[in-house]
């Protein structure tokens, strides 16, 4: 029986810290995170290379209290310090399911994390190895819906994957409009016209320009990541 070849052979996956919450007010929920692993493994398992870049929000919108009159660039270094835990985490987890992972800082913190070099990126990933891109650009004022589409171009990823909560883009709200339908599939023109929001601006105009697609899917279905990697209809396909 000749078993099918994933769609995609290299990936970034963009993951929201909130995801990793789980049912929790805030933090890392343990089950959570190995689950999302598990899911990593397998498409990692059938030979598609794997970058991560991570969120901070399930950390830092715990203390976002005490950044109210902030300074917005030294909160944003505080939350670029949370994607910093989060990718830890994560490289710990991956670890312990035999995966091999290399945490790397779009800030300098060498004696926890590598820091991001786009050639040893890509070495890692042609040995099979899931890079997790962490602190965002390094830039304050920018998002890490940003940094996902950035170094989704750098490593030359065929397309960002968008982990969400919900299985792709909808008409509407699907939790307040049982009418609600699924795109299947949208150009960026028409999903900027709709203006649906799917990335950040800066982060959607830059995918736009690499025509570097964008497919937002359900991280919480299970199986879903697998479905996405081998080119099935899951969650919303948004190309040039």
């Amino acid at each position: 029986m000749t078993v099918a070849a994933p769609a995609h052979k290299r990936i970034l996956l963009k993951l929201s810290g909130e995801a990793l919450m789980g049912d929790d007010a805030f933090g890392i929920n343990r089950a959570t995170i190995v689950r999302m692993v598990e899911e990593i493994a397998e498409v990692t398992r059938m030979g598609v290379q794997v970058a991560v870049v991570i969120g901070g929000g399930n950390i830092f919108r715990g203390v976002a209290g005490g950044s109210v009159g902030m300074d917005r660039a030294t909160a944003d270094y505080m939350g670029m310090l949370a994607t910093v835990m989060n990718a830890l985490a994560l490289a710990d987890a991956m670890d312990k399911q035999g995966l091999t992972a290399r945490v790397m800082s779009a800030i300098a913190i060498e004696q926890v994390v590598e820091p991001y070099v786009r050639p040893k990126a890509l070495q890692y990933l042609e040995e099979g190895k899931v890079v997790v891109f962490a602190a965002g650009t390094g830039n304050p004022f920018f998002t890490t819906d940003t940094a996902a589409a950035l170094r989704g171009a750098e490593i030359g990823a065929e397309v960002v994957l968008k982990a969400t909560k919900v299985d792709g883009v909808y008409t509407a709200d699907p939790k307040k409009d049982p009418a609600a339908t699924r795109y299947t599939q949208l150009t960026f023109d028409e999903a900027m016209s709709r203006n649906l929001g799917i990335l950040d601006a800066t982060a959607f105009a830059l995918c736009r320009d690499q025509k570097l697609p964008i497919r937002v899917f359900s991280i919480i279905k299970h199986g879903a990541l697998k479905r996405v990697v081998m080119g099935e209809d899951e969650g919303t396909l948004v190309y040039a």
